[in-house]
């Protein structure tokens, strides 16, 4: 009895990162459909910047800026950080590339090889994959 109840708590850990992996990379691409998002990008590829400096290099209103920030935040592709009076903006580099790499890997043999071998050794630890 305790080893099915075992079982169906690990499937449906399973079950919730697969459907937060899903969300997850949803919003992030969602997030990545603008152009004035992935020029925000672009810009904080240079280094972490305030609101005020982004919305420099645009021609739209502050609160525009605001909303594509908030947008970019949600989806967790860039950081902030407030400092005193001002909020610091920079990209979230490891979770970009972790979106991008869990899209691409059923187009890539080797990411297919290497990401069946990490679950493989998931399973074998019994860490959730």
């Amino acid at each position: 009895m305790l080893d099915e109840q075992l079982i169906i708590i690990q499937i449906l850990l399973h079950l919730d990162i697969f459907l937060f992996r899903k969300v997850s990379m949803e919003n992030a691409f969602k997030a990545l459909a603008s152009n004035p998002r992935r020029r925000i990008l672009n810009h904080l590829a240079g280094g972490p910047m305030t609101v005020g400096e982004i919305a420099e290099k645009f021609d739209m209103a502050m609160p525009s800026i605001s909303k594509h920030l908030s947008v970019l935040h949600s989806a967790g592709l860039i950081h902030q950080q407030k400092r005193g009076q001002h909020v610091i903006y920079s990209v979230a580099a490891d979770r970009l590339t972790n979106h991008l790499y869990g899209f691409l890997t059923p187009f890539c043999p080797e990411a297919r090889k290497l990401s069946a071998e990490r679950k493989k050794n998931r399973s074998i630890t019994g860490e959730p994959s």
